[in-house]
């Protein structure tokens, strides 16, 4: 143990403890901007300087350890000054129109600013200026870019994708894109956590709320919309609502008073895929087990768009062993153009589908051209991350604290507990067993008889007896851990039957479509949060779901039937990363 004092307090940590976090075990709260705990602890915004008895310079609380002894000054003249200016360098390279910054209200930099009583900037402004296609779903603004790094970190150890980069020297440094590459050129996989681990308005997604807006407008169309499992933790955090007033029927009250016409669950599209992509697999395996046809295990899902992009461009090879089961963002776009349409009696090239996703990828998946109808027209018109509904919300001036709870509309509004369990990493493997198990014994499983593969580690993997064949499954978060996994899958390392790979850390409840906080993590939360739901829904396996036996019955026959194949799966070439592009020269 180390003794010290800190601002006159006499303070005992453990050996190897930076000042930072000595000063806050004594409850002294020293200010950042560039530092995120074991990922970037590098000293450069210099928000974070202290004076330390006996040394000459201010020194970086971040990265600085403690000695016996050490006498620590946090807030001196010296260091309120310093302090000070340093913020005010920050600003005079950036953008600090703070009123058309989606990050208003919610920016360290203004915070900071505001605390240090900043009104005035003695430096005059210079501001990079650099180009970017805003039609792209990630946005970034160079001009309101702090250089703090995190981007790039997050970014290189936590996703392991290598989007962005340092460029120029001195003065003249600025994030970009590695190589300078416009961003579609770049392999990014729009997971969106270089937004989410953001302190300022540099990145954020594409807004496509007028967009929406215009189509409720529309007396012409009819506006429905899809809620997926992990906003239900989130959304409320915006509002400050506590877990269990932040509702998903809540937020169907709020989004009828926006204006939608009917408000869906995206829990319903999970038990979906989870017919269908359940099905899948028992049918590779039924043609492994047989003589001529051998598909390649193992079998990976594909319902995170983020995890796809980054598959087919790392590790392209790999493509066809994607699951060709849609996402449940897209499966549900596609009944609501078909099935529902036909239930309302209606012309789909009335329907405007609308989703809310924790997740900018979706945006992207939205978009893509294998997932249009017949007529060509979009399963979904509009992916909308939770913060931007929550913006939309706001402008309609609704207080959601004083709504009463709306049931969701039927039949799409019906979903099991394993359709809300999607949204935390091992949901969707959890979820895909409890069925599997079904179609292949004939008997109903322990709802929870899957577990092992919940939780938080990064790399799970677990061995489940369904019917005469013993299962091997593995479930990554990250994308970081997905490359170890895919490493050891392709050195032969390891061997699975069925791998879950979710992007962002967590899983969809840590997205990057929501709502941010910074320098806190908040997916174990969450995710805690839909297994709960999952524990006391009635319902709690994808096939006990009467909508879902209603729409097969009544619509789709049969998983993997020909309707379904067409409607509910997709041909993962049919579109290209520029990974795979360089493969093919």
């Amino acid at each position: 143990m180390v003794k010290l004092t800190i601002d006159g307090r006499d303070v005992e940590v453990a050996e190897h403890t930076t000042i930072l976090e000595a000063a806050l075990a004594a409850g002294i709260r020293i200010p950042t901007l560039c530092y995120l705990k074991n990922l970037n602890e590098i000293g450069s915004c210099r928000v974070c300087v202290v004076e330390v008895e006996g040394i000459d310079q201010l020194v970086a609380a971040c990265n600085n350890y403690v000695l016996d002894g050490m006498v620590v000054h946090t807030n001196s003249p010296s260091v309120r000054i310093a302090r000070k200016v340093n913020v005010e360098f920050l600003l005079s390279q950036h953008d600090s129109e703070c009123t058309s910054c989606v990050r208003s209200g919610n920016c360290s930099l203004q915070t900071l600013s505001n605390d240090l009583g900043i009104a005035q900037l003695p430096f005059d402004k210079h501001l990079a200026g650099e180009h970017w296609n805003l039609s792209f779903p990630l946005i970034r603004n160079n001009d309101k870019c702090i250089k703090c790094m995190r981007c790039i970190q997050v970014c290189d150890k936590v996703q392991a994708t290598g989007v962005w980069d340092i460029t120029n020297r001195a003065g003249h440094t600025m994030v970009n894109t590695v190589g300078g590459k416009p961003i579609e050129e770049t392999g990014c996989s729009l997971c969106g956590q270089c937004i989410t681990h953001c302190p300022v308005g540099a990145l954020r997604e594409r807004d496509d709320t007028e967009q929406v807006f215009d189509a409720l407008g529309d007396p012409e169309r009819i506006c429905l919309v899809q809620i997926a499992p992990a906003v239900r933790t989130a959304w409320g955090e915006t509002f400050g609502l506590a877990p269990g007033q932040a509702t998903v029927e809540r937020l169907a009250a709020a989004l009828r008073m926006v204006g939608f016409d009917y408000i869906f669950d995206t829990s319903f599209s999970a038990d979906l895929t989870i017919m269908e992509e359940a099905s899948e697999l028992l049918e590779r395996l039924k043609r492994a087990g047989e003589s001529g046809e051998h598909p390649t295990f193992p079998m990976f899902t594909s319902c995170c768009p983020g995890w796809v992009r980054y598959v087919k461009d790392h590790y392209p090879e790999l493509v066809d062993q994607l699951s060709t089961s849609k996402s449940p963002q897209q499966m549900f776009g596609a009944i609501a153009k078909t099935y529902y349409a036909q239930a309302l009696g209606v012309d789909p090239s009335k329907i405007f589908s609308v989703s809310i996703m924790p997740c900018v990828a979706k945006k992207a998946e939205a978009a893509l051209p294998s997932m249009t109808g017949a007529d060509g027209a979009p399963d979904v018109d509009v992916a909308l991350t939770v913060r931007e509904v929550c913006r939309m919300v706001k402008a309609c001036h609704i207080d959601v604290a004083k709504l009463d709870d709306e049931p969701l509309d039927q039949p799409l509004g019906t979903h099991t507990g394993a359709g809300v369990a999607f949204g935390s990493t091992g949901g969707v493997m959890d979820a895909a067993l409890r069925s599997a198990y079904y179609f292949a014994t004939g008997e109903r499983c322990d709802a929870d008889a899957f577990s092992d593969v919940r939780g938080m580690d990064g790399w799970k993997e677990a061995t489940f007896t369904m019917g005469d064949k013993a299962l091997k499954v593995a479930v990554v978060h990250g994308l970081a851990n997905a490359r170890n996994l895919l490493d050891a899958l392709k050195s032969g390392e390891v061997g699975y039957d069925f791998v879950e790979v979710m992007a962002c850390p967590g899983g969809c409840v840590g997205g990057g479509g929501q709502p941010i906080h910074d320098g806190m993590e908040l997916a174990g939360e969450r995710g805690e949060v839909l297994w709960g739901l999952d524990r006391s829904s009635n319902l709690r396996r994808s096939y006990e779901n009467p909508a879902i036996q209603m729409c097969y019955a009544d619509y789709l026959g049969a998983p993997l039937s020909e309707r379904a194949e067409e409607l509910l799966h997709t041909d993962q070439r049919a579109w290209t990363m520029p990974g795979e592009r360089e493969e093919c020269l």
